[in-house]
């Protein structure tokens, strides 16, 4: 056969494999990535007549509305609140508000969208909250499973037990789900990185939202999806419509006592006997089928699995030379920056803090998680004091920065440095704005902040202990480190934004690692800067003052 045959044939072969859905998670990792010569699938273009409602709503469910209380001051950020606040509807309020409510509505040339305090990408929100809670103050005489309808701020009660306790005292469940449909509308097969990642950022703004009450956010590793789903009804004929099916996610136990997490039988909880009410409504009239997304989740699911020892790790906390704003203030007021100025500088004290935020069990945006950190950071310094700009990565666990280390085939300088509690490693001198602007997917304003950030995961290994479930593990812990970034630049008055278009090995290269190999992969990045508004826009309040007169 002649040498062009030859090579022909090996292209066609290679087209063909790129063509065939993959078979485990790994090959939908590996199809989704971007290249800069290649895009991962999505949308010819948006049909706007087909877009997603970013409300789900129980339709014949009872309401409970919720007190408004964003006029109220609450504890210095980052928290936690001294004294525990009691659990109850006005509580409930608050901490809905802060972790899931609104926190605007933007209006630009006939069209208004809200945005919310907890973080989406494409502002396309796939992630819906429940509650389970006893019989409370303000809520009723037996214990409940709710829906949190941001729009209108109240509950509808989707679920009621036939007994005031079928929990432990001290605390409630919260659970988070996925609707892939809203993202995949705009993003096509790379949707469900995304859903994970909006997860995480969920689990941040819940752990934040807990502190300013006093509580504390537990994300529980033993529930399997199918005991979640039994749980919050996901599994039920009247949860969703056709094609806009709900993936159960995270279950977290909010304790407001103070004390470690209980003993919870969450599939003998699904199993209770409930009267159930209400029904999903239709959040689209149209939808294009992105099969590869759902067979994501089905490489994902989780099965039940035994409780983990509690980790033994004292997270630093990170020091400001001055007082930062209120809980409320900070969560209401944090955007995802459209353009940033190129211009700002962030002080090394700010910069130390914001990484220390990111740490392994640091509260309270890390605090949540049982596992062991999966993730380092790989930073693309621009503008920041004391620190001279280059790439660096920052050290959050040491055995995957020595591995990490030792497959690195080029060579980077390796220098150690230490700011504070951080632990350092200078990899290269000099500018990177242009490296991180151009793996951000071409996005200018990756090299216009003081700061950008590429998560590196250790991948195989987290897969090869936890199965599929380990890679929405890893997206939940970078969505979580995104989130405590958010807060902490619009605690000091500048902006962030999560970038989900990168170039996966494009920055794999940057790290000396090959494109076969999967020790390690780029699942997220980030930046942070001052941000430029777009005078144009028209910004309204989240929720109309009728809704403060709630009591």
């Amino acid at each position: 056969m002649a040498e062009a045959e030859i090579e022909l044939q090996t292209l066609n072969d290679r087209l063909r494999d790129a063509d065939a859905l993959p078979s485990d998670i790994r090959g939908y990792h590996r199809r989704t990535k971007h290249a800069p010569t290649r895009y991962a699938l999505g949308p010819a273009f948006l049909d706007w007549t087909s877009q997603p409602s970013p409300f789900r709503r129980f339709d014949g469910a009872p309401r409970i509305e919720l007190p408004l209380r964003d006029r109220e001051e609450t504890a210095p950020f980052p928290g936690p609140a001294l004294r525990s606040a009691p659990l109850d509807r006005m509580a409930l309020g608050l901490f809905l508000e802060l972790g899931f409510g609104l926190s605007a509505w933007k209006s630009y040339e006939g069209a208004t969208w809200a945005l919310r305090n907890n973080p989406s990408s494409g502002n396309l929100h796939p992630t819906e909250t429940y509650l389970l809670a006893n019989a409370a103050e303000g809520l009723g005489e037996s214990a409940a499973l709710y829906h949190y309808a941001q729009e209108d701020h109240a509950l509808e009660r989707r679920a009621v037990f036939e007994a005031p306790l079928v929990l432990p005292e001290g605390g409630f469940l919260l659970g988070l789900s996925s609707v892939p449909w809203r993202e995949s509308w705009k993003y096509g097969e790379r949707a469900f990185r995304y859903c994970q990642l909006d997860v995480g950022h969920a689990i941040g703004a819940a752990a934040q939202a807990a502190a300013a009450l006093g509580w504390r956010a537990h994300l529980l590793c033993e529930p399997g999806d199918a005991d979640i789903a039994a749980l919050l009804g996901l599994d039920r004929p009247d949860a969703c419509h056709r094609r806009e099916e709900e993936h159960p996610d995270a279950l977290l136990w909010i304790a407001v006592d103070g004390n470690a997490t209980p003993a919870i039988d969450v599939s003998s909880l699904g199993r209770a006997s409930r009267t159930w009410t209400g029904a999903a409504n239709r959040l689209s009239d149209d939808h294009d089928g992105w099969p590869l997304v759902d067979r994501a989740a089905r490489f994902c699911v989780k099965p039940r699995t035994p409780t983990l020892e509690p980790l033994s790790r004292i997270a630093p906390k990170p020091a400001f030379p001055f007082p930062l704003p209120d809980i409320g203030r900070v969560v209401r007021r944090r955007r995802s920056a459209q353009r940033m100025d190129g211009i700002a500088r962030l002080s090394q004290e700010a910069f130390c803090a914001m990484l220390t935020s990111t740490l392994p069990g640091a509260e309270p945006c890390l605090a949540p998680f049982p596992w062991q950190p999966r993730l380092n950071l790989l930073l693309f310094v621009h503008r920041v004091e004391g620190v001279e700009p280059g790439l660096y990565l920052l050290q959050r666990d040491a055995e995957t920065t020595a591995r990490l280390r030792e497959m690195s085939a080029l060579a980077l300088l390796w220098t150690p440095i230490e700011i504070g509690p951080l632990k350092l490693f200078r990899l290269r001198r000099g500018a990177v704005e242009r490296e991180a602007s151009m793996n951000a997917c071409r996005q200018a304003i990756a090299g216009k902040g003081c700061f950008a950030v590429a998560m590196i995961a250790d991948f195989d290994r987290t897969l090869q202990e936890d199965g599929g479930f380990g890679y929405r593990r890893l997206h939940w812990e970078a969505g979580a480190i995104g989130q405590a970034l958010y807060l902490w630049a619009s605690a000091i008055g500048l902006s962030g934004t999560g970038i989900g278009c990168f170039f996966d090995d494009e920055i794999h290269a940057m790290l000396g690692l090959s494109p076969e190999q999967y020790a390690f992969q780029d699942v997220y990045h980030f930046t942070v800067g001052a941000a430029l508004e777009d005078p144009r826009m028209l910004t309204l309040p989240a929720y109309p003052e009728e809704m403060r007169e709630r009591t």
